[in-house]
């Protein structure tokens, strides 16, 4: 499906379909905690970490689904940019630049494109910006799902994501809605006006989770992401390899997850 955006102003109806299934998060939030049966004693299989955690947090892109770096490689490919090109983009200023203004909305889709163009034509490289956006979308993880599904029978869990639009009038893809009716809290950064990694962004799911950061694991994708969670004391996953990463949550919460 294609994630093209209009330069003439606004999102096309593709562009809202598929952006939107990692924007649509906040009206779902209600639902799940509505919906959620009691959750069960937390079956420890001799982790000792379980003991002390008390809720588990997941990014959504990259971890509940494909990476969207993988579409950004195949496109790098497709046009013949030197790879890692649109990584190098992004960690380019990455407090201050296009990719976080927009996630924090603070500029539109158009103004994004325009400045996103114009931090490539810097370094040297010419750079569709549309076609980056239209990587963002990806494929559920069954596996992982699985493994949120089991922690969300257990422990309080958020969703903590860093987007350009909030969620909440959003269209999501089939099976999506699911997922997201699993988690009790959902924080956005387009919603909140931070993003990750700011150290404010953990903090507001911790408050709305009613937790301390010690008492948190959470799984990301990106390590840049991983590092303020670490400091502020929680247990952090980096998800790379799934199944990896699913062993690793196992052991911190003291449950089978696969």
């Amino acid at each position: 499906m294609s994630l093209r955006t209009s330069r003439s102003g606004g999102w096309n109806l593709p562009t809202l379909r598929m952006v939107k299934m990692n924007w649509a998060l906040m009206a779902a939030e209600a639902i799940g905690a509505a919906a959620r049966p009691p959750r069960s004693p937390h079956a420890a299989i001799g982790s000792t970490i379980a003991a002390v955690i008390k809720a588990v947090l997941f990014d959504f892109g990259g971890v509940l689904t494909t990476s969207p770096f993988e579409a950004f490689a195949a496109y790098e490919v497709e046009v013949g940019l030197p790879p890692d090109t649109i990584r190098l983009i992004n960690s380019t200023n990455p407090d201050a630049n296009a990719w976080a203004a927009f996630e924090r909305r603070e500029v539109g889709t158009d103004e994004f494109c325009r400045l996103f163009e114009a931090e490539a034509a810097a370094l040297g490289l010419m750079v569709d910006a549309s076609r980056v956006l239209a990587g963002l979308h990806g494929d559920l993880r069954p596996g992982m799902v699985e493994a949120l599904r089991r922690c969300s029978e257990a422990f309080p869990t958020a969703l903590l994501t860093n987007n350009v639009e909030p969620m909440a009038d959003g269209e999501m893809r089939p099976g999506f809605a699911d997922v997201v009716a699993l988690f009790d809290v959902v924080v956005e950064s387009s919603a909140v006006g931070c993003r990750k990694p700011e150290q404010r962004f953990y903090e507001i799911a911790c408050e709305r989770l009613g937790v301390q950061a010690t008492g948190c694991v959470f799984l990301d994708d990106l390590g840049v992401n991983l590092k303020p969670a670490r400091t502020m004391g929680m247990t952090t996953i980096k998800v790379a390899d799934p199944a990896a990463a699913i062993g690793e949550l196992s052991a911190a919460v003291g449950l089978e997850l696969a």
